[in-house]
């Protein structure tokens, strides 16, 4: 299938998932061809998430159940751009992880000690907070705990929410809000979509060549992309209204119904 003339001039495409790719557990409309037409085309492609629910290799999964191709470097999730983050401080810290087995598992292996379950939980060194299912009340109080003590309180992301067929659901940004609302204090730093630290993972996983960032967000995907020097392209099928599109000051590099219509034309 020949590629529009909006994506032709790139060498890589950005692909963000929920709103973009799926909603929920089904692809949207066109998504598979459109995916399958970059491919073919000869065209790089980055699957870009801030979901942090989930492994790489969960996503890998979900992706080929519902008709895509991926491999684990294809994908780039917030937990995984957080990895890269802390790993690249260094040094041997205790961290408290608010959030999935999934985001629990890239701080350990970004060489922090994870300290949740433990009696030495209020005393961690480091809080780092993703919106997860099953986001309890427990986790809120150590938390809080931690940070007034002194801990560094580092943000995966600051989605307020995410879609989903039945409406939009509470994201990372809402619990990471309970948190700075408990401690007054602010996360020092963020992790994911619009903040650098995703985009300089991104980066370090491609090579030479012109960069196409695809999302559903203005404030998120459109934001992050236009800091990070790279084009956007905006679609119409997650959290942004047409309305608001138009509206939107500055606007993206492209405005589209939705991934198929911006590949296939």
């Amino acid at each position: 299938m020949p590629l529009s003339p909006a994506v032709r001039p790139y060498d890589h495409v950005l692909l963000d998932l929920d709103g973009t790719v799926w909603l929920g557990d089904a692809a949207l409309p066109g998504a598979v061809d459109a995916v399958g037409a970059l491919r073919e085309a000869g065209k790089a492609v980055l699957f870009v998430t801030n979901d942090v629910r989930l492994a790489p290799e969960a996503f890998v999964r979900k992706l080929w159940g519902l008709g895509f191709q991926a491999s684990v470097a294809e994908v780039l999730s917030a937990g995984a751009a957080l990895q890269y983050f802390l790993a690249d401080r260094g040094g041997q810290r205790s961290a408290y992880v608010v959030g999935a087995q999934a985001l629990v598992d890239h701080v350990a292996e970004a060489g922090l000690r994870i300290v949740n379950g433990t009696t030495f939980a209020p005393r961690a060194d480091v809080v780092v907070v993703g919106g997860h299912d099953r986001f309890a009340f427990e986790e809120l109080k150590i938390a809080t705990q931690a940070v007034l003590r002194g801990a560094e309180l580092i943000g995966a992301t600051r989605d307020a929410t995410f879609p989903m067929p039945d409406g939009p659901w509470p994201g990372t940004g809402a619990v990471l809000a309970a948190i700075e609302t408990a401690t007054g204090r602010k996360a020092a730093h963020v992790v994911g979509k619009p903040e650098p630290p995703m985009y300089a993972a991104a980066l370090d996983r491609l090579g030479p060549g012109r960069v196409l960032a695809v999302g559903d967000r203005l404030d998120v995907d459109v934001a992050g992309a236009r800091h990070a020097g790279m084009d956007s392209a905006l679609v119409l099928t997650g959290a942004t209204s047409p309305a608001e599109a138009n509206a939107a000051d500055p606007r993206p590099t492209y405005i589209s119904e939705s991934l198929a219509s911006l590949v296939l034309g």
